[in-house]
């Protein structure tokens, strides 16, 4: 997968601000097939409108992202269906092609944050933890991933 093209990255801000970190902080990302357009919503909750079309809700290929504290330290957990409910396609496929684009949802994140990262550096040495939904027990893991200083475009 190719790096992120910021000009094809849509960020929208709903109820938060750009550069205060604050939680909750979630991010809703999802992308067009037809011009390769991504979309991101950061705000304090999911954007349920982002995710309600039929399209989405039949490909299930949105990222759910939230920040979590634990002892005192940041880390971003990332929520992707692999199989499960009405998902179009099988696990085994859907796993390959969500990990294949991985270091493109993570580009996303951390171009979108970046004035919050700059304030606190301390996020850019967040671990990303990549939670994969599946009904089946082979695909149903959560991983860790490097931080996301390793993600700059």
């Amino acid at each position: 997968m190719s790096n992120l093209n910021p000009a094809k990255l849509q960020i929208k801000l709903i109820d938060i601000k750009k550069d205060v970190f604050n939680l909750p902080r979630k991010y809703t990302l999802t992308h067009s097939d037809t011009t390769g357009d991504l979309f991101l919503t950061i705000s304090r909750e999911y954007d349920e409108k982002q995710i309600s079309g039929w399209y989405t809700k039949f490909m299930r290929d949105e990222v759910l992202g939230e920040w979590k504290t634990k002892v005192g330290k940041h880390e971003l957990h990332l929520y992707l269906h692999i199989s499960g409910g009405f998902i179009f396609g099988w696990a085994k496929i859907r796993d390959k092609i969500i990990r294949s684009h991985l270091k493109l949802v993570f580009q996303c994140i951390r171009y979108a944050e970046q004035e919050i990262i700059e304030r606190e550096p301390d996020l850019d040495k967040s671990p990303i933890f990549a939670h994969f939904l599946s009904k089946r027990k082979k695909f149903n893991t959560i991983e860790l991933f490097s931080d996301l200083s390793n993600y700059r475009i």
